[in-house]
C-alpha cells in the first residue's frame, strides 16, 4: 500500500500534473479512456459503500432508517467539497480522522481474551467459505483500491495550489526535500491506517458479531 501510494505522490510531484494525464501522455488513448471509465464505475460503488456505511452508522445510533441518512450524507458531502476550498476540507478531514480512535479505545474497554485475539492475528487461518473469501477480498480491494492512486497524485497538485504561484522549475521536477517529507507521510499514514483497519475488525468481531449481529458485518 505504501509503495504504490508513494509512486503515485511521486508521478504528482515530479511531473505536476495528475495521473489520468500523465497516463494520457504515455498510453494510447482509448486504454486510458477504458481505464478512466473502469475508475468511474469503481468509485460510483465505493462512494455508494461508503454512503451506505455511514448511513446503517447513524441508523444504529438514532434508529432512522438509513436510507433517509443516505440522502442526507450524499447532499452535506457534494455541497462540502463544492463550497470549501482545499485546504479547509483537509483540516476538517485530519480532525475527523481522530474519531477513527475510538475503535482502538473500544477495543480495549471491551476487555477481549488478548491471547487469543493476538494467536489469530499472527498465526492466521486459512479462509474458508464464500464469505470468508468474500471478505478477504474486500479488505484488498478496500485497501488498494484505484482511486487511491489518482487521488494521491492528485493531492500533490491541490497542495502546490494552496501555498500559492511556484516556480515553473519546481513544478516540473520535485525537490528532495519534498519527496523525502511524503516518504514519511505516506509512511506514517500506511502504518496507522492499518492499525485502525485492524482495531475497526477487532471491535466489530468483539461486540457486534459476538453478539449474532450478523447485519452491520462489513460495516468497517
Amino acid at each position: 500500500m505504501a509503495a504504490i501510494q508513494m509512486m503515485s505522490a511521486r508521478i504528482g510531484l515530479v511531473t505536476g500534473r495528475g495521473l489520468a494525464r500523465v497516463l494520457g501522455e504515455k498510453f494510447p488513448r482509448p486504454l486510458v479512456a477504458a481505464v478512466s471509465l473502469g475508475l468511474l464505475v469503481a468509485n460510483t460503488i465505493t462512494v455508494g459503500a461508503d454512503l451506505s456505511a455511514m448511513a446503517d452508522a447513524a441508523e444504529m445510533l438514532s434508529g432512522l432508517n438509513s436510507h433517509y441518512y443516505v440522502i442526507f450524507l450524499g447532499v452535506i458531502i457534494a455541497l462540502g467539497t463544492v463550497l470549501f476550498r482545499y485546504r479547509q476540507i483537509a483540516n476538517l478531514l485530519k480532525w475527523f480522522a481522530l474519531s477513527l480512535f475510538t475503535y482502538v479505545l473500544t477495543a480495549f474497554v471491551v476487555h477481549p481474551n488478548w491471547n487469543i485475539a493476538l494467536r489469530e492475528t499472527l498465526l492466521p487461518i486459512w479462509p474458508t467459505g464464500h464469505e470468508a473469501w468474500a471478505g478477504l477480498v474486500a479488505i484488498f480491494g478496500a485497501t488498494i483500491s484505484p482511486y487511491l492512486f489518482f487521488w494521491q497524485a492528485s493531492q500533490e497538485l491541490e497542495e502546490k495550489r494552496d501555498l500559492g504561484l511556484v516556480m515553473h522549475t519546481d513544478e516540473q521536477g520535485a525537490s528532495t526535500k519534498r519527496i523525502s517529507a511524503r516518504n514519511l507521510s505516506v509512511a506514517a499514514g500506511t502504518l496507522f491506517s492499518n492499525l485502525v483497519m485492524y482495531f475497526i475488525i477487532l471491535t466489530t468481531a468483539l461486540t457486534l458479531h459476538r453478539n449474532g449481529n450478523h447485519k452491520y458485518r462489513y460495516l468497517a
